[in-house]
């Protein structure tokens, strides 16, 4: 009987015990993934601190250092959901302004925007989940992740530019439009290239940051050699890429004072988007874009800018006749050439076609182009997959089921073409490329951001048009609805721009320039080239 009761004692004991080290191991890997999760969050946090309306672009240089660490000793599918983690957050955090926009002028409840948003970051959250993944499964050592982690983020942002109609949203270059020498490398590589040395940056942080700290990557840990290979080999290479900034800056300044240039006006009429296509406010809107207009005679400008579909009515149209005439009114009054963005249709045989477009006019107000745009925004413009899909609808309640223009054409003006981008449009470097290709002197970009309010968006939007001018070495000239209206010369300097929510006009001189950059010349062969390379790994490590 006392045998059995020792024996049972005995068993109770190490079951006790067996049980309390159970416990241990669960709350410490509880705490150790509690962990992993907070620097992934901060990851996601950084990024967005890094661009507008924050703007704090030095944040970038580090921002995946936690992350990174957080993938240190994680199996694959943990990493997987630790760099979605810093994906969601990010994108949240960035694109919230899409929720109420949706709300407001979408007529979509909050909880049906907030998960749509919810999807969306989902999605270019992947991206990151993927890096993360990868990373994992075929780095060991901690030396090949500094080579891989510029190479896979390009990769993928040259893949989200295009892939699924494309969002390029605020890549990570985008975070330095205000570094003047740094961006210059874009002329060469695209904003690719720009984003390839902040993550290169972020990689060799993070490989010195091991090595100080003692830190494994996988099993293995970082040499006093790699670290101080990889930090001066990044030093190295972000010094060779200022020195060809500063170098390219000096050329093209002294290339624009030899320049022909024009003085132009951009027009701001801070209209309500909530009452813009209301049949009673389209005179008062006519009105206030004439008076804007014949207000900058004292300046004396070759051209006057409106912003997109300025117009809310269908310009030259047999059933907005008085209206039409009112603006060639104005347009002769002025003496000068005007660039007016309006909706427009063609008819074909039965089929009516509608266009996103900007008309420019000749001082006696007659019709000399016309360029309709070509990349539609989603479920904005037109109805994905609407053949398969019928029952979607679009997102914007106010815009038509639009077709797109020719992607490349240009307007002639005097002796010269301009090359118009609508809106989002000027976020996809191929299609201001294409212009520039096309013999564009000066870009224009037509834009409506009341949309997004006074939130971010707008911050955001013109903070991307400075690397088309970066990449093209063209000047650009931003008309917008609410702001931010501006002028941007072909270094990416910021001339002169507007504040959000006031009508203005602006007027500045800007150059005229048609040089060929090597961007112009070979595109997106950086990003191919990093795509490649990352996919050749890939593959290669998942054979070994």
């Amino acid at each position: 009987m006392i045998f059995n009761r020792n024996v049972q004692s005995r068993r109770q004991r190490v079951i006790k015990k067996e049980l309390s080290v159970s416990v241990k191991k669960a709350l410490s890997g509880i705490t150790k993934g509690k962990k992993e999760i907070y620097l992934s969050v901060l990851s996601g946090l950084l990024l967005t601190c890094s661009f507008p309306k924050i703007g704090a672009d030095w944040v970038a240089w580090f921002s995946l250092v936690p992350m990174l660490f957080a993938l240190q000793s994680l199996p694959v599918r943990n990493a997987f959901y630790m760099g979605l983690i810093t994906g969601v957050v990010h994108y949240l955090t960035l694109l919230y302004w899409l929720i109420p926009m949706m709300e407001t002028y979408g007529n979509i409840p909050l909880w049906l925007g907030s998960g749509l948003i919810f999807l969306l970051a989902l999605y270019l959250g992947s991206y990151f989940a993927v890096f993360s993944a990868i990373l994992k499964k075929f780095c060991a050592q901690p030396l090949s992740i500094f080579f891989l982690i510029p190479v896979l983020i390009v990769s993928f942002e040259y893949l989200r530019t295009f892939l699924f109609s494309g969002f390029p949203w605020e890549l990570l270059g985008y975070s330095q439009y205000n570094r003047l020498p740094l961006i210059q490398i874009s002329d060469i590589t695209g904003v690719y290239g720009v984003s390839f040395i902040v993550a290169l940056v972020n990689g060799a942080l993070f490989i010195v940051l091991l090595n100080l700290t003692r830190g494994r990557w996988q099993d293995s840990f970082v040499s006093n050699k790699a670290a101080a290979g990889s930090a001066a080999l990044t030093a190295l290479m972000l010094a060779a890429v200022i020195l060809y900034g500063n170098q390219r800056i000096k050329t093209i300044d002294e290339l624009q004072s030899v320049s022909p240039a024009a003085k132009i006006s951009v027009i701001q009429g801070n209209i309500d988007q909530s009452k813009k296509w209301e049949s009673a406010y389209q005179q008062a809107t006519v009105d206030k874009y004439i008076r804007l207009s014949l207000s900058t005679a004292s300046e004396s400008p070759e051209l006057i800018v409106w912003p997109e579909t300025a117009t809310p009515f269908y310009f030259l149209s047999r059933y907005h006749l008085n209206l039409t005439r009112q603006i060639q009114e104005g347009v002769k009054r002025s003496g000068v050439c005007f660039l007016v963005g309006s909706p427009s249709y063609e008819r074909k045989g039965h089929e009516i076609n509608y266009f996103n477009s900007a008309y420019l006019l000749n001082p006696e107000g007659d019709s000399t182009g016309k360029y309709s745009k070509v990349h539609l925004v989603p479920y904005g413009e037109y109805i994905p997959l609407k053949k398969w899909f019928p029952f979607l609808g679009k997102l914007v309640a106010q815009v038509g089921d639009f077709k797109s223009g020719k992607k490349g054409s240009t307007l002639k003006w005097g002796e010269n073409r301009i090359g118009i981008q609508i809106c989002f449009e000027v976020i996809f470097p191929d299609l201001a490329r294409a212009m520039a290709k096309n013999q564009a002197a000066l870009f224009v970009n037509l834009t409506n951001d009341s949309w997004f309010g006074t939130s971010s968006g707008p911050y955001q939007h013109f903070s991307m048009t400075i690397f088309r001018s970066v990449e093209n070495k063209r000047a650009l000239v931003r008309s917008a609805n609410t702001g931010i209206s501006g002028f941007i010369d072909p270094c990416g300097r910021i001339l002169s721009k507007t504040s959000l929510s006031r009508e203005a006009s602006l007027t500045q001189t800007v150059p005229l320039m048609k040089i060929e950059t090597m961007y112009m010349i070979i595109g997106d062969l950086f990003a191919l080239i990093c795509l490649v390379s990352a996919s050749l790994y890939v593959v290669f490590r998942f054979i070994k």
